[in-house]
Formats: structure tokens, C-alpha cells, sequence
């Protein structure tokens, strides 16, 4: 009988993206997808370390996995992935009691992972492998997606700016580029294979420059990707504001296919936290970079990246990014609480000297805040109609399904009478907005599609 495995997943979207490649290579060894743990012989656990939290669940869930081998009496071959295993190594191994963990394999070594759970189903000792690796292709086809609609294609490996607080030049390696014909040839794969979104993901997306097309830069990336038929839709993430020039926001405008959504990453309102995060722009300048793309593209949503909480970060700097979020008036944000994070030069030189309970009182503020800007946001969007990408059924309603616009915005809306959700997963519609919430939208279906 085929051997039966199991992933699961922690983390950011070059993870998700990470899993659907090991799934694909574990296909290709005769293994078969496991519908839960006691049916699994394999369970590779794809890790984050980017937050304190994200590698406590590791943890927590080996041992789970512990104590379903003493009920069962079946003891599945656990493999550990991700930035956990790249950051920790051997460490793992000795951090848990007895061999819980049969195999470690880093983040640039994924392709190992079917010979690394051989070798250990047939060894007393464990196999670690987080050798670094400058090779960044992967075989074209293999990865099996595990959404029907978007493919996520990764254009960049590592980080060379080490910022303060940030883990992953330790956990992803040094800046790497794929190269365009790779690239170009993945977007068409998955185009051919039913996607109609591909998303571009990099740690800094738009620092690319094409090993094998000194002429081609992120800008030019994003042209080439526009042109590939089948696809309809093209997202990114993330760009440094840094490396944001007038390229790139003119073919954010001009390119069709380029949805009308920047996610850009901010992490402190206070140009002197920025300066001690290593982040080399100040808030004034990132606050100029927002009104050149608003003054360009006009109908553009921004999201944004925020940590509460960062060493030496005063109740002055803490207003000073409540002021930027309400000048700014982003369509989301994504709000931490600063955790030391290992190897990073925050965790080596910066005293964690903000209490947890001040942290919570920030971020609680600050969600209060953007709860109130997006509920205003979305309330603007009443009556209008927008162009909807159904990607999945709805998870609380039969009968409905739920999309994104062009701007990143959720839309909820039921389906006519008698049709079913399978059959409007992939298509674009019209979709007049009726209700608004803080974090969706709810329409009525116009009935013809965009496309």
C-alpha cells in the first residue's frame, strides 16, 4: 500500500507556497495525501519563526503528535520544514524528549525531503540537512496547488537588508533571483492548469532583477507576467518602500492585469524607531512614497505591516504611527507585538524593555483604530459594483460564495437560486455591494461576468 502523508502549515504565503512544492515531490515518490493524522505514515510540519508564537505551535503540536503514537500505537515519521528547522538544526532534536522528530530539513533544501524520510524509515538516527543552497529552480509542474484559483510563484529567495528585527536572512539565506524564463514558464503552467490569479512572492518582490535579463527589472517582470493569457489577475508581496520608484507604480497603474493593491510595509510611524529598526526610509519619506502612488493611481488600496512594541519605542513614537495610520487610512493592517526573535541584531543588542501588558494596550489601540478606518473604508463602497474573483464556497452560509476585488477586499454575496458554489469558483462577476462590515463586504450578483 502507498505510504500516506500529511502537511501542515505555519505561516506566510512563500510557506503555503513551500508545502504545495513538497506535496507535489512527495507525489512523485508514490506517496499518497493522508485525509487525517491516524491515517498518516508521514507528517512534515512546514514552520515559521517569525513570531514567538508561530514556533511555540511546533512545539505544541509534536506533542500531540506524541500522544497520538501512545493511543494508537502507530508511530508516523514526523519531518520538521520550514524557518524553524533552518534556524534551529540539530538543536530540534535535542530540544524534544526521545525521537519525536525523524527528519529536519531547512528551507533551501526542500527538494530533499523524499530521500531524507527514506533514509530515516530505515535508520535509528535522525536526518537533518539545512546546508544553504544557491539554487533556486525547481522542477516546472511539480508543485501541487492547493488553491483552484490563485498560484502563488516565488521570483526571489532570501534577504540581504537585516533589519533589526527580522529573522529570515538567518532562517531564508542570502538574496537570490530566479530566473525570468523559470518564472514566465511557471505563470503559464499554472495559467494552463485553471489558475486566473498568480501572486509574485519574494521577501523585498520588488529588488528582482533577472539573472538572465540585466534589462529586466520587478517593472519589467510585471509586463511580461501581464502579457500571459489565461491569467487575469496579478498580485504581489512585499515590496520594500525603499525600492518603490516610478517604474513600478506606472505599471501598477498602467498594466490591466496588475490588480490595484500595494501592500507595503511600514513597522513604525516614528522615523526614530525606523532608524533603529534598520529600515532606511523615515516616515516623512515613506508618507511622500504614499502620496506619489495615491496622485498616480488614484483607486489604489494599501495595506501595511506594523510592530508594536520594538525596543526603546516610546508613548510618543507609539502616536506618532496612530497619526500615520490615520493620515495614511490604509484598507488593512497587519499589527504585531515585537517578540525577540533569534540571530536577528535586535535579539544581540536591544533590550526587549517594553512590558507585555503595554504592548497589548498599543495594539489593542491601534486595532481600534483601523477596525474604525476600515468600516469607513468599506461603508464608501455601498452601491457601487466591483469586479469579484470567486475563489472559494463561503465557510458560514450555504448557498453563498466569497471573492476579492481588485483592491484585496472580501465580497460575500449568495448565488442565484438553484446554482452551485463549485460552478462560480474562478469566474470574475459583478457584484453590487449592499452591506459593509470592518473586515467584508456583502453584495447581490449581477449575473454577467467581467472576463
Amino acid at each position: 500500500m502507498p505510504k500516506k502523508y500529511r502537511i501542515e502549515t505555519f505561516g506566510c504565503q512563500m510557506n503555503v507556497h513551500d508545502s504545495e512544492r513538497m506535496a507535489g515531490l512527495l507525489d512523485r515518490a508514490g506517496y499518497e495525501p493522508a485525509t487525517s493524522d491516524r491515517d498518516a505514515d508521514v507528517i512534515v510540519i512546514n514552520t515559521c519563526s517569525v513570531r514567538e508564537h508561530a514556533e511555540a505551535k511546533l512545539y505544541t503540536r509534536l506533542g500531540q503528535i506524541r500522544v497520538l503514537g501512545q493511543e494508537t500505537g502507530k508511530a508516523p515519521v514526523v519531518a520538521v520544514a520550514g524557518c524553524v528547522a533552518q534556524q534551529e538544526g540539530h538543536s530540534l532534536l535535542a530540544r524534544t524528549n526521545g525521537r519525536v522528530i525523524d527528519v529536519v530539513v531547512g528551507t533551501q533544501q526542500v527538494k530533499m525531503l523524499p530521500m531524507l524520510l527514506d533514509r530515516a524509515a530505515h535508520s535509528a538516527h535522525s536526518e537533518v540537512n539545512t546546508d544553504s543552497r544557491d539554487d533556486v529552480g525547481f522542477p516546472l509542474g511539480v508543485a501541487r496547488r492547493s488553491d483552484p484559483v490563485k498560484a502563488y510563484v516565488t521570483i526571489i529567495e532570501g534577504c540581504n537588508d537585516h533589519c533589526a528585527f527580522c529573522v529570515v536572512p538567518h532562517t531564508r539565506g542570502h538574496e537570490r533571483m530566479r530566473s525570468k524564463s523559470d518564472i514566465l514558464a511557471e505563470v503559464q503552467e499554472a495559467a494552463d492548469s485553471g489558475a486566473r490569479e498568480v501572486q509574485l512572492l519574494g521577501q523585498i518582490v520588488n529588488h528582482y532583477q533577472a539573472p538572465d535579463d540585466h534589462l529586466c527589472d520587478f517593472a519589467e517582470l510585471l509586463k511580461r507576467v501581464n502579457a500571459i493569457c489565461g491569467i487575469e489577475r496579478i498580485r504581489f508581496a512585499s515590496p520594500h518602500p525603499r525600492h518603490t520608484g516610478i517604474r513600478l507604480i506606472e505599471a501598477i497603474r498602467d498594466l490591466p492585469k496588475v490588480c490595484k493593491h500595494i501592500h507595503l510595509p511600514l513597522q513604525s510611524g516614528s522615523s526614530r524607531v525606523l532608524r533603529t529598526m534598520r529600515r532606511r526610509h523615515t516616515a516623512e519619506e515613506y508618507l511622500k512614497l504614499v502620496n506619489r502612488i495615491r496622485e498616480a493611481i488614484p483607486n489604489v488600496t494599501l495595506s501595511t505591516d506594523i510592530i508594536i512594541g520594538f525596543p526603546g519605542e516610546t508613548s510618543e513614537d507609539f502616536n506618532q504611527t496612530l497619526s500615520l495610520v490615520e493620515e495614511v487610512r490604509y484598507h488593512s493592517v497587519f499589527s504585531f507585538k515585537y517578540s525577540v526573535r533569534p540571530n536577528t541584531l535586535a535579539s544581540q543588542r536591544l533590550p526587549d524593555d517594553i512590558s507585555a501588558d503595554e504592548k497589548t494596550a498599543r495594539i489593542v489601540a491601534l486595532q481600534s483604530l483601523q477596525r474604525k478606518i476600515q468600516l469607513e473604508l468599506h461603508g464608501q463602497l455601498v452601491g457601487t459594483t466591483l469586479g469579484v474573483l470567486v475563489d472559494q464556497a463561503s465557510k458560514r452560509h450555504d448557498g453563498e460564495v466569497a471573492g476579492r476585488t481588485t483592491g484585496n477586499t472580501i465580497v460575500n454575496f449568495p448565488i442565484p437560486q438553484g446554482g452551485k458554489p463549485e460552478d462560480w469558483i474562478g469566474r470574475t462577476v459583478r457584484v453590487t455591494i449592499k452591506r459593509a462590515g470592518p473586515n467584508s463586504l456583502r453584495g447581490e450578483a449581477m449575473g454577467t461576468e467581467v472576463r
